[in-house]
């Protein structure tokens, strides 16, 4: 019988046992949850009118969480118990069904939307003006989805957890922001150079853990980072300091500036003024590095140097056992990581006009690696999706509100986003513990290997 229920199949439902300790359980996580919000959410506190605390009872607010964690615990039991009565011969393929359904339609679905932003969210809003949170906001999910790309390269497919990749994101930006407000440069001489400098600090974080792994290389990539950031913050008579670099030189459309004026580039083609340009250009210009990075990095997927990222990520003893370099394996896969980590930090720095130590802390280095570890390490559309879902969903929540009928009192999301945050990412190391889209596309395929068989076969019996 086939199964539509998800968790609550008919076998599951046939074992009593099972659902009763998953019953049971789901109790226990309740009541935990009540205890600890009691001191948390039960009461919201507000000043009245004689400057007195107030306290407003959110009873919903708190009977609506020890539901879902009441709910989601039973899930997740019966879902393990199902696993396991599951047999090995049962099991699906990796790479089955979901990932061809995804591969088909979700990729070219996922890039035809990204083409066409601009143009649907003006039309949504009744124009490009009111379209410029949108359209920002696709600039913002596009750069770290470029960073996400960037960091799967070391972390997805070589194996190698790096938590200090917001170093060559600032290392980039930097690059673009001293050498165009000291030396002029333009932004399309600072781009490659961000990319190559970047590329060379990767190389020097490369040679010093070559020999570490698991936990003492992420301690190590970690410490790399907070120290690019408080070199940052201590070489005042470089960077400026914690004060940060402005005046930033914009980007210009290949040498055509966004301005009003003859020389402009609405008037270089007949077009009315309007500050939307330069955004939509933006928003062209990274999605174009983003895809030059999923480019670069699926070619390498299937070159030689590829394959040996792939072995070094699934047993690095049994890679050099094979007489691969591993040592220019982790460099190479560093470098080139890193290389694409300082052509988006330079696109930051050309959006934003403005650079400080304090836009690339810890936290923007664990978004990242949260985007490809619930994407799916080896992913490229996993990572893209989850992107969109991290960087979006936030955003969204800004524009949700509950109202007093519910929850007793007026409940803003956007407060508590970092708390939906921690919870979806349980979730998803519960239910999908590989990722969003958790298949490996092998690098080498015989495609005609059947052909090849059956001239053989003939060539015997002739």
């Amino acid at each position: 019988m086939t199964n539509h229920q998800g968790a609550f199949s008919p076998a599951v439902r046939a074992n009593p046992p099972a659902l009763a300790r998953a019953l049971r359980e789901g109790a226990v996580a309740a009541l935990v949850m009540l205890g600890l919000s009691f001191p948390i959410l039960l009461f919201r506190t507000d000043q009245g009118a004689n400057l007195q605390l107030v306290l407003t009872p959110r009873v919903g607010l708190v009977a609506v969480l020890c539901a879902l964690v009441f709910a989601a615990r039973v899930l997740v039991h019966l879902n393990a118990a199902r696993r396991e009565r599951k047999s090995a011969a049962k099991a699906p393929a990796a790479g089955g069904g979901f990932a061809r359904i995804v591969a088909t339609f979700g990729v070219p679905l996922f890039l035809g939307v990204a083409v066409t932003f601009p143009l649907l969210t003006s039309l949504a809003s009744g124009g490009l003006t009111g379209a410029r949170y949108w359209i920002d906001l696709g600039i913002l999910i596009l750069t770290y989805v470029m960073l996400g790309w960037g960091l799967n390269i070391v972390v997805g497919l070589a194996g190698l957890l790096d938590l200090g990749y917001v170093a060559f994101y600032a290392v980039g930006a930097y690059t673009y922001a001293l050498l165009s407000t000291t030396f002029g440069f333009s932004f399309w001489i600072c781009l490659p150079l961000a990319g190559v400098l970047a590329a060379f600090w990767g190389i020097l974080l490369g040679f010093p853990v070559l020999r570490l792994r698991g936990d003492y290389l992420a301690i190590v990539t970690l410490a790399f980072g907070e120290i690019i950031r408080l070199v940052l913050i201590n070489w005042v008579e470089l960077t400026n300091g914690g004060a940060g670099i402005s005046s930033i030189p914009r980007a210009t459309f290949f040498g055509i500036p966004f301005e009003r004026g003859e020389n402009g580039f609405a008037a270089l083609f007949g077009l009315p003024f309007s500050a939307m340009h330069r955004i939509v250009f933006l928003y062209y210009l990274i999605l174009v590095l983003a895809l030059i990075t999923n480019a670069v990095t699926m070619r390498l997927r299937r070159l030689p140097i590829g394959r040996a990222w792939e072995a070094l990520r699934e047993d690095e003893i049994a890679c050099r056992s094979l007489g691969i370099n591993t040592r220019n394996t982790k460099l190479t896969a560093f470098s080139i990581g890193a290389g694409f980590g300082g052509l988006a930090g330079a696109f930051f720095a050309v959006r934003q006009g403005f650079v400080s130590p304090e836009s690339f802390n810890f936290l923007e280095s664990a978004i990242i690696l949260s985007v490809v570890v619930l994407g799916g390490m080896g992913s490229q559309f996993g990572v893209a999706i989850a992107a969109v879902v991290m960087v979006g969903g936030p955003e969204l929540l800004r524009h949700l509100t509950f109202t007093k009928a519910i929850f007793g009192a007026d409940f803003d999301p956007n407060d508590y986003r970092l708390l939906l945050f921690g919870l979806a990412m349980v979730m998803m190391m519960v239910w999908r513990p590989r990722g969003l889209i958790a298949h490996r596309q092998p690098s080498v395929a015989l495609k005609k290997r059947k052909a090849i068989s059956g001239s053989l076969v003939k060539e015997g019996n002739g």
